[in-house]
């Protein structure tokens, strides 16, 4: 093992020790598989959307997930009032902005997110963080559509400057960047495309790796490197069953990673990054 993969492999086993709680407002469509997955994982989940206790549970919580799925104006406030909670007893607050410029409401609210609560990492397509830093991109509903915004690295670059927080974009080739670094992760497999909730269960999974761990870029590279080897693994076992013998798979995958899980599946590289005046 490299040294990041020695560091990464020592979050895993963080987290299969110390089991964080994650507390998730998600979308109705992904709450089940994100439980399960997270508990496969060897992690905590707890799904609490009310404004009555939000706050209490962010508080108490080892990262705090916002996804913006299926919204609407009493589960913003809600996560307005998570998100703040979370910051004032440190605890990392990571955002999906599902669909981010699909419609001015989601781009809008997403954009509130981040002007009110200091997000420590953000996770979505190239489309919906394009989106978020103003270069519009098509979108087709929730998923991504063609970008003419640049590489992936270059809408990361950008994203973790303008809102000082790590940023995440999954594709073929996952990229995540503090604003200074930026790292190409890969893995994963195109099946991943085919379950419903397998990025939203990934935005969560990043939460677990952020709870156990104070630099947000060395979590995020765990949650990402991990979470690619078992969708590799899965779709190596069930490539000719199809998505729904996937599904399952993922979720066996995640419960039986261990720090060489990686190893032929999962590969994490440094990616050239824009200086602060735009130079390469």
């Amino acid at each position: 093992m490299n040294t990041i993969e020695q560091d990464i492999a020592a979050l895993l086993t963080r987290v299969q020790n110390m089991r964080p709680l994650v507390h998730n407002i998600t979308n109705v469509v992904v709450t089940n598989f994100t439980a399960n997955g997270l508990l496969a994982l060897g992690a905590s989940p707890v799904m609490a959307y009310a404004p009555e206790e939000v706050a209490d549970m962010a508080k108490i919580a080892g990262a705090v997930v916002l996804n913006i799925g299926t919204l609407s104006t009493p589960q913003v406030e809600a996560m307005i009032l998570a998100g703040k909670s979370a910051n004032q007893h440190g605890v990392p607050v990571l955002l999906d902005p599902v669909g981010a410029g699909a419609t001015q409401f989601r781009t809008e609210s997403a954009q509130r997110i981040l002007r009110e609560v200091q997000v420590a990492l953000i996770r979505g397509n190239g489309a919906e963080i394009a989106n978020l830093v103003g270069e519009a991109t098509d979108i087709k509903g929730v998923d991504a559509g063609e970008s003419s915004a640049g590489t992936n690295a270059d809408i990361a670059l950008l994203a973790a400057r303008k809102f000082n927080t790590v940023a995440a974009i999954t594709g073929k080739e996952d990229v995540i960047s503090d604003g200074a670094r930026c790292l190409v992760i890969s893995g994963g497999d195109a099946l991943l495309t085919q379950v419903t909730g397998a990025g939203c269960l990934l935005t969560s999974v990043l939460g677990a790796f952020a709870a156990v761990e104070p630099d947000i870029l060395l979590a995020g590279t765990a949650g990402l490197t991990y979470y690619g080897a078992a969708a590799a693994r899965a779709a190596e076992r069930t490539a000719a069953q199809g998505p729904g013998s996937f599904q399952i798979a993922l979720l066996d995958e995640l419960a039986k990673l261990y720090p060489h899980s990686i190893k032929g599946y999962a590969a994490i590289a440094e990616a050239g990054v824009k200086a602060a005046g735009g130079d390469e």
